[in-house]
Formats: C-alpha cells, sequence, structure tokens
C-alpha cells in the first residue's frame, strides 16, 4: 500500500516498527458521530481538531484565521477528500484533549502535532506520517555549528520530557540542565548557563523565527512520525484508507515538502538518522 518514505516500514519508530504500527489490529471503540465517507458526503462538511498556537504548524492570525503548515494539509483534505470537496470546521484543541475529541466523534480527526506511538495506537488509528519530527538542538553560540559540536557542552531540556533518554543515548558527553518551561531555556541561553537547548524541531522552528538571534543545529538527534489520528473501527476504514492515499500522493508529488519548507520546516526525508562523528579523511 505504502508507496511513499518505504523506509518507515523497515525502520523502527523507537521501539515500534512503522509498519507495526500501521497494521495493528483494530480495537473497536464507541464513536457514534465519527464519520464515514456516506456521512460526509451527506454532511458536506469534515471536522478536523488542529492546534492553534504552534507556529508554524498551526496558528491564530491577527485577523483570528488559523494558518500554517497543519492546517494547509486540513484544508487540502477537505478540498480532496471527495471529489466535490468539503467544507471545513476547525476545531482548536490542547494537548490533552487531542485523542478525546476524536473517541467522543466531536471531530472526524485530529491533525495536531500527534506523534504516532505505541501506546496512542491502541486508542485511535494512525495514517501514514505526513510529516518526521524529532529532537533538534537551538543555540545562540558561534562555537557550534554541527549537533555533534555539543558533545561537550550543556544543554538545557524541560524536565521529564522524552527528550532527555535521546541526549543520553546520542550526546552522552553533554550535562544536561533541567528546565521547567520554554521560557526558562530562552533564560539560560541568554545569560549563557547552557549552550544550547533540546526539544521537538517543529516546536524550536517557530522559536528561531521569533527569536532570530537563535538558529538550528543538523542534523536531528532523533526522528519521530507526525500522522492524522482516526476513529477505530472498521466503519471507518474507507476514510483512513482515503486519508492514507491523499498523504502517499502529497509525498509523491512534493506537495508536503513544499509546504513544509514554505513554512520554514526542515524536511527528513526517511528514519535513518544522520551520523553525528565527523567523517574520516580520504585515504592517500
Amino acid at each position: 500500500m505504502l508507496k511513499v518514505l518505504p523506509t518507515l516500514l523497515s525502520l523502527g519508530v523507537s521501539c515500534l516498527g512503522m509498519g507495526a504500527l500501521l497494521q495493528m489490529p483494530m480495537v473497536f471503540i464507541a464513536s457514534v458521530n465519527a464519520a464515514e465517507l456516506p456521512v460526509l458526503q451527506h454532511r458536506g462538511k469534515l471536522r478536523v481538531a488542529v492546534k492553534s498556537n504552534l507556529p508554524p504548524l498551526a496558528m491564530r492570525q491577527a485577523d483570528g484565521n488559523l494558518a500554517g503548515f497543519e492546517i494547509e494539509i486540513a484544508r487540502r483534505l477537505a478540498a480532496d477528500i471527495l471529489p466535490e470537496g468539503l467544507a471545513l470546521e476547525l476545531v482548536p484543541v490542547s494537548n490533552a484533549d487531542r485523542l478525546s475529541v476524536v473517541l467522543r466523534g466531536e471531530v472526524d480527526l485530529v491533525i495536531a502535532r500527534l506523534t504516532a506511538t505505541e501506546m496512542r495506537s491502541r486508542v485511535v488509528v494512525f495514517s501514514v506520517p505526513y510529516y518526521l519530527d524529532g529532537t533538534a538542538l537551538v543555540t545562540k553560540s558561534s562555537a557550534l555549528r554541527h549537533t555533534r559540536d555539543a558533545e561537550r557542552v550543556t544543554i538545557a531540556v524541560l524536565n521529564g520530557s522524552s527528550t532527555i533518554a535521546t541526549l543520553r543515548d546520542r550526546l552522552p558527553g553533554a550535562r544536561l540542565v533541567a528546565v521547567s518551561s520554554y521560557i526558562e531555556a530562552k533564560q539560560q541561553l541568554e545569560r549563557g548557563t547552557v549552550e544550547a537547548f533540546a526539544a521537538d524541531v517543529s516546536i524550536l522552528t517557530g522559536w528561531v523565527q521569533a527569536f532570530p538571534e537563535f538558529r538550528l543545529l543538523h542534523p536531528l538527534l532523533s526522528v519521530e512520525p507526525l500522522a492524522i489520528a482516526l476513529p477505530k473501527g472498521k466503519q471507518h476504514d474507507p476514510l483512513r484508507r482515503r486519508v492514507n492515499r491523499l498523504i502517499e500522493t502529497w509525498h509523491v508529488d512534493g506537495w508536503l515538502e513544499a509546504r513544509a519548507r514554505y513554512w520554514g520546516l526542515p524536511w527528513q526525508k526517511t528514519l535513518t538518522l544522520e551520523p553525528l562523528a565527523a567523517p574520516l579523511p580520504p585515504k592517500p
């Protein structure tokens, strides 16, 4: 079925292979109002849960309208999911409500910076990934030009986040300093008490857009797929298949990459991580 991002089927996503994730047995969960394609056609409207405070993925503009990479995906789905197109209802949600709104049937699907994980796949079905997120570093230090340069520096990281394990694995020589918020991380960077801050690149992209004195280091330290969440149940299979086909098409024709880059997001093509070690000089 998957004609794009083929490595997602063979390489692991954290402890779970993406192939296994997309082929997990279905668990039937009551969701009386979640849409099937005939229901969508009759209603004439696609209801999508989104974020509204997470640039450049999704944010509210000065005129009150929502914009961003994930908002464009929602609008394209509404236009393409049926030949006649659908009206679009965007439903802003908090992180805590991203799954519950689809389980209660209040929306048809969720496009709200959801990483496809084994635990979440127990209650929802994930689409083919539309973006590969991951851990990155942001800095203002001129001494750091590449992620490998941070091997021995002090790095701020949100207390209790999964990023801690990534840093210990990929940059074992770095000294980690726990912070309670992005504001505190910025303050420590400005004071020089830390040389870098680690978080998801989708969030840090918005950070450097707002504070251009900072810059992202490459490559990523981890790769994590962002996917659309849909309700489980055989009755929702037609919607899931249609969503997957559209995402595959947008990968093949380059639309997703073009829109991600338009919003300033780096584009990772596969789950393969670039090595951090400096390349060896050529043999004489």
